[in-house]
């Protein structure tokens, strides 16, 4: 299969589905670029703040993107390049950017409030709890993988049996680049905020300072312990989770976008020049031979991102929300960057099939396929090995910088849930502990401590299971949109099959999870501390999981039979 017709089919398609589709959901869901937004309504200086749309763009984009659309298709492809291919498509069209985009409509509607308290509004004081409740272990979770994948790959050495150390140059390069990009982030936030510097003018400038931190970082590494680089990450969520979102995070993210993009570019312009042929077999079964696990639903679990990702929405009624300028600008900022992201899925999964050789997966992790792959196209066009290492380089850069970009925002948005969980509509009943866990440094400080414990503690032991919880936030999010679009007389039969899809394939992956877990424990093989766990969480989840579904289900059918009309 010729690698760059099934990219310029990607992109043709979603061209067409951004200007027909997305216009078509602005249109249902009551996109007025009159009415005045949040941003401004409430705007505080520290989380509300209104953002031009580029910069948004880049923020909401790498905040999304992390390493999802990159590390998802990779493993996925062990079902071959068709079945991927068109989940990328169908799914990031159909389910993953109709999430999105709904996401920040739902939450614009009702004063920037994240998807707990709309559901809170429309279907229960109940099911705001077990959803805020359920969101906010898995924003635990997250942080707690995050920070140990940046940790890891600012590493600067490992050290032997016998005391030797050895020095890993790749890594120091990407811990010195990413902490100069931190001062070179308030600068520009300073400047485009502070002193209203031109955009254009401030990104020129900003964009070739970034090239200069990824040059200094090359020339001069720094070769730190693991434990000092975790320390130094919990230190910076936190500082990041507190400080007004366009001194640091809105700066930070719209200029490491840029690296997004040029990974993008650099990829296009190596398959178009080269156009290598995908040796991964289109379909290689129902079930693989490389890990035994069934297309259903585990393809639909693993590409993530790159298709459909429940993380998305909490982002979206989260921070985006809050910084949105004019509503004509959800459509760009939703479902145009979930777009973006699955022209990326694409290429990694154009990455995997082009290394694909002899009836085996390439080795390394997704990071080292992708970037191997990127940098083998510009080896293959007749570059010298400095421009292919410099370009492989960047590229693990880049995937180290989103890791950071995605924890950063998974942190804010820790807060913002844990605040909600003892936040009352009624400010009189916000008193005692309440009142204290309602803090947003209190609230950051339990959530970096709990997720810095789950870091340093095992979260491994439960990472399996994480790829269907993840997944599984789209459905409340689908639940939500449903019911608010019903009471407010809109049209939201758009919803109806991603949201039962998405039960489906969540419900049977936590399913399996629990009797292969079981299974394992029941004859001997597995272990209490890992199986065991994974168990409860799964039944914990899977019981949340129905309450929400059956609770929104009556509250629907009670719509049906006699809808309320309040347009918001």
């Amino acid at each position: 299969m010729s690698s760059l017709m099934l990219l310029l089919l990607s992109i043709f398609a979603f061209l067409v589905a951004y200007t027909t589709y997305g216009s078509w959901l602005a249109k249902q869901w009551g996109v007025d670029p009159n009415q005045v937004t949040p941003a401004h309504t409430m705007n505080d200086g520290v989380d509300y703040v209104p953002a031009k749309s580029p910069i948004l763009l880049g923020h909401h984009f790498a905040s999304i993107a992390g390493a999802g659309p990159i590390t998802g298709p990779i493993q996925a492809a062990v079902f071959g390049w068709l079945p991927v291919f068109l989940w990328i498509v169908i799914g990031g069209i159909f389910f993953g950017g109709v999430q999105d985009f709904s996401s920040i409509i739902v939450s614009i509607k009702h004063n920037g409030k994240t998807l707990g308290e709309v559901i809170e509004e429309y279907i229960g004081h109940r099911c705001k709890v077990l959803f805020t409740t359920f969101a906010w272990l898995v924003i635990l979770l997250v942080i707690a993988a995050f920070a140990d994948i940046v940790a890891s790959t600012f590493q600067g050495y490992t050290v032997g049996a016998d005391g030797t150390k050895t020095y890993i140059q790749a890594n120091g390069s990407v811990a010195t680049a990413s902490v100069l990009f931190i001062p070179l982030a308030i600068g520009f936030g300073f400047l485009v905020y502070r002193k209203n510097a031109p955009l254009i003018v401030s990104s020129i400038v900003g964009v070739g300072l970034l090239m200069a931190c990824i040059y200094l970082g090359l020339k001069f590494p720094i070769y730190l312990s693991k434990n000092f680089w975790l320390g130094f990450v919990f230190v910076y969520i936190i500082i990041a989770s507190v400080t007004p979102v366009w001194i640091l995070l809105q700066p930070r993210d719209y200029l490491n976008s840029f690296l997004l993009y040029f990974m993008i570019l650099a990829a296009f312009i190596g398959i178009v020049f080269t156009n290598p042929t995908i040796n991964l077999p289109s379909f290689t079964g129902m079930k693989n031979s490389f890990n035994g696990q069934f297309v259903f639903p585990y393809l639909f679990i693993t590409v993530a991102c790159g298709a459909i990702s429940g993380f998305h929405s909490l982002i979206g009624s989260g921070t985006t929300s809050k910084q949105l300028n004019n509503e004509k600008d959800a459509k760009l900022i939703g479902y145009g960057s979930m777009l973006i992201e699955c022209v990326l899925a694409v290429i990694a999964l154009i990455t995997v099939g082009v290394l694909f050789k002899n009836g085996e997966m390439p080795s390394g992790s997704p990071a080292v396929v992708f970037a191997t792959g990127v940098s083998g196209f510009f080896g293959a066009m007749g570059f010298g090995d400095v421009a292919v290492k410099t370009t492989f380089t960047v590229i693990s850069l880049a995937f180290s910088a989103f890791a950071l970009t995605s924890l950063d925002t998974a942190t804010r948005l820790g807060r913002f849930l844990f605040q909600e969980l003892f936040t009352s509509k009624n400010s009189e009943e916000n008193k005692g502990i309440s009142k204290s866990f309602s803090n947003m440094y209190v609230a950051t400080l339990v959530t970096v401590f709990l997720g810095g414990i789950l870091c340093l503690g095992g979260y491994k032991n439960i990472w399996p299971i994480f790829g269907a919880c993840n997944q599984l936030v789209a459905v409340p999010c689908f639940l939500g949109v449903s019911v608010w679009l019903a009471k407010t007389g809109r049209n939201n039969k758009m919803l109806f099959i991603p949201m039962i899809f998405m039960i489906c394939a969540t419900m049977s992956s936590l399913l399996i999870s629990f009797k292969t877990n079981v299974i394992l424990l029941a004859t001997g093989k597995g272990s209490l501390a890992v199986h065991g766990l994974q168990s409860i969480v799964i039944f914990f989840i899977f019981g949340l999981a129905l309450m929400l579904v059956i609770e929104s289900a009556k509250v629907l059918l009670q719509l049906k039979k006699s809808p309320v009309v309040n347009k918001i």
